[in-house]
């Protein structure tokens, strides 16, 4: 005689072997072995503001103190995840939204993600917050102007740009809006170097990511 076991249907048998996927529960299991808060770190600003210096600085630092780090950055994920997207305003909140997706994955897993984009709109930082979470997500502000940004040119985009050669180029041909609100940490890459701004964004992340002491 069949066992009430192999009696039921297949759902129902699975159900009963696997509980329901409960991703809060895994998120804070892969922290505790991680010894690490996960979060998203949200670096923007113009091209050539310091985004991508300061996010592989602020990673070497982190792994030195043995967390678990993934930076997205955005000449990377346009190579890849977001070949298809271009530079309309409706490209570059797709481009937004499916990066800040990939990062809630990385921080629900409990891995600390350092993200490097322009990000030129109001709108788009606080759907980035809205998709990550409030709670996880670190919104640091690179100030500083075109003018200095142009002078740097470190990719050769301004003079492209200047050239005529780069359409819709943020802070030229498309604007770039400053925050509307604080953000939780503004950084002028202008005017300090970039070991005083990395110390800066250190000293402001580290906390953040400390994993609470055992009750």
């Amino acid at each position: 005689m069949p066992s009430r076991r192999q009696e039921l249907p297949y759902e129902e048998t699975v159900q009963e072997t696997h509980p329901t996927f409960d991703p809060d529960l895994e998120r804070s299991a892969n922290e505790a072995i991680l010894a690490q808060t996960a979060r998203a770190v949200w670096l923007y600003g113009l091209s050539g503001s310091g985004k991508t210096t300061l996010a592989v600085g602020l990673a070497e630092r982190l792994r030195a103190e043995k967390r678990v780090v993934r930076i997205l950055d955005g000449d990377g994920v346009r190579l890849g995840l977001n070949r298809d997207l271009g530079f309309s305003d409706a490209d570059r909140e797709e481009n937004i939204r499916r990066v800040a997706e990939v990062a809630k994955l990385f921080v629900d897993s409990g891995v600390i993600v350092i993200s490097s984009f322009i990000t030129p709109r109001n709108r788009l930082r606080a759907m980035a917050r809205e998709i990550i979470g409030a709670q996880d997500f670190i919104e640091v502000y690179l100030e500083c102007s075109y003018e200095t940004c142009l002078r740097r040119d470190v990719k050769g985009l301004y003079a492209r740009a200047e050239a005529g050669l780069v359409k819709d180029f943020t802070g030229r041909d498309s604007s770039f809006e400053p925050p509307l609100a604080p953000p939780d940490l503004a950084i002028d890459t202008e005017t300090q170097d970039v070991q005083s701004s990395l110390t800066a964004l250190h000293d402001f992340v580290r906390p953040r990511i400390a994993r609470p002491p055992a009750r």
